[in-house]
């Protein structure tokens, strides 16, 4: 296998999983209806930074320590079951409370909240250990012969970077296009609800997962 091939077929795999419907994109999809492309983006950003450093982790071996620990497993996925129920809660509460109308002409969020944003797409990825578990399971399979793994692991994770914005870009950018409906009051309510539901099933399973 050459290092194309291997990225192509890494690029192959990271794109299903990327357009597979879950956490990353029920979380940008919310963040661009209700705070704005500026913070969808950097939600997107956060995610994917994320993303990179279970890449570079699983590349050095960082993971596979992780895996081989029982204990360091659960404890990081309890720690992001509990991140991820106490931010649908979040958004639960945040459902229920009257809407400040936003300025005219207003598009993005503070720059304050673009940090927030940031943050917040880094820890959920950060706190899932399954996507370590994945970089772990893949990216040895699209590592060549006489090819530092190191370096192969960092290419790959950033393939998958690419792949992910370009994913995320998309669904901010349509969402744009209706962004007038989607701005109302009960829509972004109803956008809350669905994500903070999918937040506490996704944390519920987590927890589940590391009994």
């Amino acid at each position: 296998m050459t290092v194309p091939q291997a990225v192509l077929g890494f690029a192959v795999v990271a794109g299903l999983l990327t357009i597979i419907p879950g956490i990353d994109t029920a979380l940008v999809l919310r963040s661009a209806i209700s705070r704005g492309r500026g913070y969808a983006f950097a939600a997107a950003a956060g995610i994917n930074a994320g993303c990179f450093v279970w890449g570079i982790a699983a590349a050095v071996g960082a993971s596979a320590l992780l895996a081989a620990s029982e204990v360091a497993y659960r404890i990081l996925t309890l720690a992001g079951a509990a991140y991820m129920v106490w931010l649908g809660i979040h958004l639960f509460r945040a459902s229920l409370r009257p809407r400040e109308a936003a300025p005219s002409g207003a598009v993005d969020a503070p720059r304050a909240s673009i940090w927030h944003g940031f943050a917040t797409g880094l820890w959920t990825n950060l706190l899932n250990p399954k996507i370590g578990v994945f970089y772990l399971a893949t990216i040895p399979q699209f590592v060549p012969a006489d090819t530092s793994p190191l370096l192969m692991g960092v290419l790959l994770a950033a393939v998958h970077n690419v792949l992910g914005m370009a994913w995320f870009t998309v669904i901010i950018l349509a969402t744009g296009f209706a962004a007038r409906w989607l701005a109302r009051d009960s829509v972004a309510k109803v956008t809350d609800r669905i994500t903070g539901t999918v937040l506490v099933a996704f944390g519920a399973r987590l927890a589940l997962d590391s009994r």
